[in-house]
Order: structure tokens, then C-alpha cells, then sequence
């Protein structure tokens, strides 16, 4: 039995969706930043959520470094993978 990351399916390799991925980050994104800003494990003693409000274009901001960042790693394994794997432009 072959291991997983070498098995090939009968639909061949297929590019990722750099909307989707993108998509996903700036989801992980705004959650990570609400994690941040709301703090449920608290450092403040109040028990839970701190008193500092969570600041929408911060939240905005890291939604949108995320979304780049997942839509370069698309980006760049698309590349490397016409490039290395099917073979396209030569």
C-alpha cells in the first residue's frame, strides 16, 4: 500500500482555488484576532474577557494578512506543482 501523500486518484492533479484559499484565511484570520482581542483566558483577573474592546479594522487587518498569506501558499504550490509535478510550460 502506497502512503497517502503518493497516491494519485483517478481525477489527476488539480490547482487550488486561490479564492477559497484566501477565503479560508481571512476566516482564520478574524478568529484568531477575536481570540486575541477578547481574550477568554484572561490576563486581566476579571475572570474571562478583558475591558478592551475589540477594534474592527484590527480585526479586518489580520483577516487580510491571513487571506494573502493563504493565497500566496496557493499561489506558490500552484507554481512549483506545474512546474515539478505536471509539467506544463515546457
Amino acid at each position: 500500500m502506497p502512503l497517502p501523500s503518493l497516491y494519485r486518484s483517478g481525477d489527476g492533479f488539480r490547482p487550488w482555488r486561490i479564492t477559497h484559499a484566501a477565503a479560508c484565511g481571512a476566516a482564520l484570520g478574524a478568529l484568531a484576532a477575536l481570540f486575541k482581542k477578547l481574550a477568554p483566558l484572561g490576563g486581566t483577573g476579571a475572570g474571562g474577557l478583558s475591558h478592551r474592546p475589540a477594534g474592527i479594522a484590527e480585526i479586518a487587518a489580520v483577516a487580510l494578512a491571513f487571506a494573502l498569506l493563504c493565497a500566496g501558499a496557493a499561489l506558490l504550490r500552484n507554481f512549483l506543482a506545474r512546474r515539478l509535478v505536471w509539467h506544463e510550460g515546457r
